[in-house]
Parts: C-alpha cells; sequence; structure tokens
C-alpha cells in the first residue's frame, strides 16, 4: 500500500532542508507502506524550487509539482491531492509546527477504520496572543454559521482514505477552504490532539490581510447566513424607519409638536445608508465569486511537474509538463 504525504511550499529555503530530513526518518520507520513526498512549490522566488529538484533528483520517492505563479496555499495543497496515487494521504506544512511524527498515530486510526483523521491543535506555542484569540474566536464562528459542522481548532494538517480524496477531486470550486470542504464530504472522522511545535524557521505566510481573507472564504463556501443577516438587517431598519414614520404622524395629527431637529434626520440617514453599504458589500462578496466561477479559468497553472516515473492522470493545469 501506498502513503501520499503532501507539502505545499512558499519560500521555503529555511527549512526544507531539514523538513525533508525529517519525513526522511519518519518514512524509514514504516514497515508495511510504500511512501511518495509531493512537494508543491506555490510560486516561491527563493531557492526552494531548486534545493527540492536537487533532493528528487537523488530521491525517487520525492515529486515537485512547480506553479507557473503563487495561486495560494488552499490551491497548492489542491494540486498536491490531485496527483496524490496513495490509498491515503497527508497533508502537513513545510514549517515543521505540524510534526511529522504525529503521523504514526494517524495510521493506527487510518487502520483502525476511520476515513479522516484531522489534527486538532491543543496548543500553539510561538504564535502571539492576538493570533491566538482571532483564530479561536473564527473557528467557534465559523461553526456557528456553517451548514456543515467544521471540527474546532484544526488545520489543513490531516490524514485522508482514498474514497474522500477522489471526493475532493470531484469538487471544482475555486474559492476553496480544504478542512470545510473535508468536513462536508463526510465520512469517518476522527480527532487526533496534538501540541503544535514553533516555526523551525521563517515567518508566517498569512498576514492580517490573508487571514481575514481567509476567514471570509471559509464562512461564505459553506453558509448563506451573511445573506440572511443581510436581509435581517434590512427588515430590521425598515420597522424602525416604519416606527418613525407612525411617530412622526402621530405627533403631527394629534399634538402640536412637530418632529423638528437636523440631528435625529442625520442619524437616521447615515445608520441606513451604512446598513445599505453592509448588505452590498455582502451581496458583492457573494456575486464575485459567482463570477469567477462563472469564467471557468483553471484552478491552477504548473510550469513543470519534477520526479514523476508514472504518467499523471488527473491535473486542472492546462500545462502538464513532466521531466
Amino acid at each position: 500500500m501506498l502513503l501520499s504525504i503532501v507539502v505545499p511550499c512558499y519560500n521555503e529555503e529555511a527549512v526544507i532542508a531539514e523538513t525533508l530530513k525529517r519525513l526522511s526518518a519518519f518514512s524509514r520507520e514504516l514497515n508495511e507502506l510504500d511512501v511518495e513526498f509531493i512537494f508543491v512549490d506555490d510560486g516561491s522566488t527563493d531557492a526552494t524550487r531548486s534545493i527540492l529538484k536537487q533532493h528528487a533528483s537523488h530521491d525517487t520517492r520525492i515529486r515537485l509539482v512547480s506553479f507557473a505563479r503563487n495561486f495560494g496555499h488552499q490551491i497548492a495543497v489542491t494540486a498536491g491531492i490531485d496527483c496524490a496515487r496513495g490509498d491515503a494521504v497527508v497533508l502537513i506544512d513545510a514549517d515543521l509546527q505540524d510534526p511529522p511524527e504525529a503521523i504514526h498515530a494517524m495510521l493506527e486510526k487510518w487502520r483502525a477504520g476511520f476515513d479522516v483523521v484531522y489534527g486538532t491543535r491543543t496548543d500553539r506555542p510561538g504564535e502571539s496572543a492576538f493570533k491566538r484569540a482571532t483564530a479561536k474566536c473564527f473557528y467557534r464562528l465559523l461553526n456557528r454559521l456553517s451548514d456543515v459542522p467544521i471540527p474546532l481548532d484544526t488545520g489543513d494538517f490531516r490524514l485522508m482514505s482514498r474514497p474522500v480524496v477522489d471526493t475532493l477531486k470531484a469538487m471544482p470550486e475555486r474559492d476553496r477552504f480544504v478542512r470545510g470542504m473535508v468536513s462536508w464530504a463526510g465520512f469517518k472522522q476522527v480527532a487526533l490532539p496534538y501540541q503544535r511545535a514553533k516555526r523551525f524557521a521563517g515567518k508566517s505566510k498569512y498576514p492580517l490581510s490573508k487571514m481575514i481573507r481567509f476567514a471570509c472564504d471559509g464562512i461564505m463556501s459553506f453558509s448563506a447566513k451573511p445573506l440572511q443577516l443581510a436581509m435581517a438587517m434590512g427588515m430590521g431598519t425598515s420597522l424602525l424607519a416604519l416606527i418613525g414614520i407612525f411617530y412622526a404622524l402621530f405627533l403631527r395629527i394629534f399634538t402640536n409638536i412637530w418632529v423638528e431637529g437636523w440631528t435625529a434626520l442625520m442619524i437616521a440617514v447615515l445608520f441606513l445608508g451604512g446598513v445599505q453599504l453592509i448588505c452590498v458589500g455582502i451581496l458583492g462578496e457573494y456575486i464575485g465569486r459567482i463570477y469567477k466561477e462563472s469564467k471557468q479559468r483553471p484552478l491552477y497553472v504548473v510550469q513543470e511537474y519534477f520526479g514523476f516515473q508514472e504518467e499523471i492522470t488527473f491535473s486542472r493545469s492546462p500545462v502538464v509538463d513532466r521531466k
């Protein structure tokens, strides 16, 4: 049986040699499984690609998928899944925050009959209090909004069986949130608690702006509740406006007091304008996703497949250059 380990990479020259060393040490401890390492270079601008090609020239287990430009972490994960041939597929980042040694425990649960074994972070050393707090809030908010239960405090570090991988390959959407897609797929899933390590080298590839974008993708890909919230806000403001109209008519007809005041008028106008802009923005996010889907562009463009001895049977890229 074959185990595929998918490793997305972006400017990882400071850590990639150690990642290869740790993964090789892990693979030597496997007796009953063959292993292939699929590294996806997400348009790195440093020496990551050349280092990986050098190692792949001497190790036939290493395959390299090189993007023509940076397409993003979730797309890189998808490309690795697309060309993985294993009976089980493991997703792990190159920064060694997720320990390769934990894969042993994942394999045990897979042998016990589970289709998905996802890592649950019990601790996040090396990360700021702000990032830990926002991540905690995001996962809980996402679970409240999502139509599909998504496990709390989990990343993409997980093992998936072949049926789950084939299900993901059949999902064509462009705004991808892989951990949510795995939850949507169903099958028999179980958590594996583990302690996350500090980043071995380099810096996070997810600054605040990318984190916000990633959070929006997660929420809007798996929930229509923001649209329902926009409708609820519209109905609420309409109700407030109706009450104000009746109040003004009552004062005009039954009393000698008229509704006066520039301040009250400006507050009402600005409040309604703000609500309208929020609702238009929510609608715009969903329409933008529909627009991207309608263009039907390739999900990614591969500049080169390196180290693949066998034929590549599935790729979303229009270019399949195998060396």
